[in-house]
């Protein structure tokens, strides 16, 4: 099976360039156009992807060779893609910066070229004008693999430096596909993390976006970066399903007795708890769950009939007192965690889990506080199950990444929920009767028995 998505890959030779602006107003103005536009995000990251799903009115989805394996990006950008008239792919960092130490891994120029697919490279131009064409020029001929179809000029000054600009690059033989002046109303605030998420802005979220199209209408070439979308190659190999991946290791469907009802899975959602993978939910659907969203700053009970509850990453520090107020939820969570139905945490999860959050009350199912830090943890991590839990066997190899400003005391149960094995040997979570409570954020996709394992275990607790 063969795919030919006309499809572009958004880079930059670092980060602060502009790739997610200009990636976000070209899907926001392509989808104006009327076209079917799929969002990617290259890297484990969460809240460019709310972005994205704003501009297009679809589920930002995420390519992470490292999380996943690079076989599984090509069927994941398929999985996304179906049914669209293209895919515009935002890269990471700098267009050849992956995994520490792991060389092209993770990278945006590994994706491209696992998707066949053009590079626009994005360059921040403020500082520079016949520099440009050098710059360019290293990057293009930096991997021959990599096909760089074009150049957007990000933050020119003038008509004089826009120019200035052009005819250096036009010794480098890659065509210039935009030139973007700098505009306030694109700019979008910033935080601990990155990007305050979408969720949390409202209203000027959808202005940002609404500016970032406009911006990239004006100053861009929509049809000569169509033209370049529909030049990347085909793509054989067939799309991601989560039905067949949640099969059994014998291809067996998930079953149920006649009778017997979906066990319901609760996913905290809201502006609390913003960071999740849309493959994860997909997953849980596919292997029998009823999937339920809740907003533990609104709802004061869990969803009727919950049989297991997930909770993801997100901002509970800037929540804090709003969480900690929901006394009602706070206590229906301890209860269920109590009474041993699975619970999986992950960053903020965990924290929601701890007894205290920087002074304020949170569930109390872990006997550990969290608080706030100078202090940023950030990278990919190798992993293995110290022992049996709701969402792994031990033993059961698994790659995550940390992204956090907190600490949690102790940073390890008794029975910890993962033996972290890169960068540094350490332990760390928490595994406490049908409790998963852990910093690493994982990919259900890369391990998708996960999934199947969760649901059983609400089946049977």
């Amino acid at each position: 099976m063969t795919s030919s998505v006309p499809r572009l890959v958004i880079a930059a030779p670092s980060s602060g360039s502009g790739k997610t602006t200009v990636a976000t107003g070209l899907m926001a103005a392509l989808a104006a156009r009327g076209l079917a536009v799929s969002p990617h995000k290259v890297g484990p990251d969460y809240i460019d992807p709310g972005y994205h799903a704003l501009a297009t009115g679809r589920v930002g989805r995420n390519l992470d060779a490292y999380l996943c394996g690079p076989e599984l990006v090509a069927p994941l950008f398929l999985h996304g893609a179906r049914g669209c008239d293209i895919a515009v792919v935002e890269g990471v960092m700098g267009l050849y910066d992956g995994a520490a130490g792991q060389g092209e891994l993770a990278s945006t120029a590994q994706v491209a070229k696992v998707l066949r697919a053009p590079v626009v490279l994005v360059v921040d131009a403020s500082s520079q004008s016949r520099s440009v064409a050098a710059l360019v020029h290293g990057f293009v001929s930096w991997d021959p693999e990599v096909r760089i179809g074009g150049v957007i000029l990000n933050k020119v000054a003038s008509d004089r430096h826009e120019a200035l600009l052009r005819e250096a690059l036009e010794s480098v033989g890659v065509p210039v596909l935009g030139a973007l002046r700098r505009a306030a109303p694109v700019e979008t605030p910033s935080r601990h993390l990155g990007l305050v998420p979408v969720a949390e802005r409202g209203a000027a979220a959808v202005a940002a976006v609404a500016a970032m199209a406009a911006q990239v209408s004006d100053g861009c070439d929509l049809e000569g970066l169509l033209a370049l979308a529909r030049g990347a190659g085909a793509l054989s190999g067939a799309a991601w399903d989560a039905s067949e991946a949640a099969a059994s290791p014998t291809h067996d469907r998930p079953a149920r007795s006649a009778g017997q009802p979906a066990p319901v899975v609760a996913v905290a959602g809201g502006a609390a708890f913003t960071f999740s993978y849309a493959e994860h939910g997909e997953l849980l659907a596919a292997a029998g769950a009823e999937v339920v969203t809740f907003d533990p700053l609104r709802d004061e009970r869990l969803p009727p009939g919950t049989d297991g509850l997930v909770v993801g990453g997100g901002f509970p520090e800037v929540y804090a007192a709003e969480l900690s107020a929901n006394e009602g939820l706070r206590k229906e969570v301890a209860a269920l965690a109590e009474s041993g139905a699975p619970v999986a945490a992950e960053c903020a999860g965990l924290l929601y889990l701890c007894r205290e959050l920087d002074g304020l009350p949170m569930c109390g199912v872990l006997d550990a506080t969290a608080r706030m830090t100078e202090r940023l943890t950030l990278g990919y991590r190798d992993a293995v199950a110290v022992g049996d839990s709701v969402l792994a066997g031990a033993g059961t190899r698994m790659r995550g990444h940390e992204f956090h400003r907190t600490v949690v005391e102790p940073g390890a149960g008794t029975a910890p929920a993962w033996g972290v094995l890169a960068p540094v040997k350490r332990v760390e979570g928490f595994v406490e009767r049908g409790v998963h409570a852990s910093y690493l954020h994982t990919h259900w996709a890369s391990s998708p028995g996960v999934a199947r394992r969760f649901v059983e275990r609400c089946r049977t607790s």
